[in-house]
């Protein structure tokens, strides 16, 4: 199982190679030096892959990739494509008509307190006010 100075420690070679870790999760290191951690899982007897993020401080920590992961595992467990319902709220969100459209929705479907959530949607309905 990796840790995050195992995967600190990964160097760069002149090929990609990936270094597993459990369930299917892995980090795959390319020659430019980006780490980026993956989901490989088997659903109706097809393999698919999952991007989970870029490793590192601009991208996501090893803890939260193995929460992502265990949410990926519930939905091949449900018979869903983790992979193919990245698509499909990447292509909403590209469909969105506008920047209050996408803020609405956002405010709708974010995990916040409701008191967070009403003081946000104050600021936002001032916003686009102005």
């Amino acid at each position: 199982m990796l840790t995050d100075a195992a995967i600190k420690a990964l160097k760069p070679q002149s090929k990609m190679y990936k270094v597993a870790d459990r369930d299917g999760m892995y980090v795959r290191v390319m020659p430019s030096g980006a780490i980026s951690i993956r989901l490989d899982y088997r659903l109706y007897g097809r393999r698919e892959t999952v991007y989970l993020g870029k490793y590192g401080r601009d991208g996501i920590s090893l803890a939260r990739a193995r929460e992502l992961c265990i949410d990926a595992r519930r939905a091949v467990s449900e018979g869903r494509s983790p992979a193919i319902e990245k698509q499909r709220e990447k292509r909403r969100l590209k469909e969105a008509k506008s920047f209050g459209e996408f803020g609405e929705k956002w405010l709708v479907n974010a995990p916040m307190a409701d008191s967070t959530r009403a003081m946000r949607r104050s600021i936002f309905e001032r916003e686009l006010l102005y």
